[in-house]
């Protein structure tokens, strides 16, 4: 069971943090963009102007959560809950309160479950749309359709000397004849 002090010292600690927390969201990040119009920027430009602009949106969205969590405790407190847990009622012990301040339940009912198994989404898009696909084998991709040498029948910066096989004079020949 809290005591009044050790209530009000959590009180206080909530106060302070969403003071604290409140004055972080007034304060906005706005990055600057260099150009008027993206038409004639680098690609690389432009994705990390859309990197900072997620990252950012992300850090608010962050910052409004935990905000609310702390908005959440602090009623608790003016309901007479705080330091109870909203599951099974038991108390909540104050060392995970003093770590914590906003926690509304115990250990035994806190969310553990982090999602570590699944993939992100951006990973179902790289699956190559080819007859045969690469395939993924001991953990590495593997390019079963030899795809660098179609490509490579396109050219490549290789001269002479990088071709297996030929020599100079039957280089020069191949030039003559286109």
């Amino acid at each position: 069971m809290m005591t009044d002090e050790q209530l009000k010292q959590m009180q206080a600690i909530l106060i302070e943090q969403k003071n604290k927390l409140e004055g972080r969201i007034e304060h906005k990040e706005e990055f600057e963009r260099t150009e008027l119009s993206n038409y004639d920027n680098h690609p690389a430009d432009n994705a990390t102007d859309l990197f900072d602009q997620e990252r950012g949106m992300a850090i608010n969205q962050f910052k409004q959560e935990e905000l609310d969590e702390t908005y959440d405790a602090l009623a608790a407190i003016q309901t007479g809950t705080y330091g109870k847990c909203a599951v099974c009622g038991k108390d909540i012990p104050f060392e995970r309160l003093e770590a914590l301040p906003t926690a509304l339940t115990c250990i035994d009912h806190a969310q553990h479950n982090l999602d570590m198994t699944t993939r992100p989404p951006e990973e179902d898009a790289i699956g190559s749309s080819t007859s045969r696909p690469a395939k993924k084998d001991d953990s590495r991709l593997r390019d079963y359709d030899d795809s660098f040498e179609d490509v490579e029948d396109f050219g490549s910066s290789d001269g002479p000397q990088d071709q297996p096989g030929k020599h100079m004079d039957e280089f020069y020949d191949d030039e003559k004849k286109q």
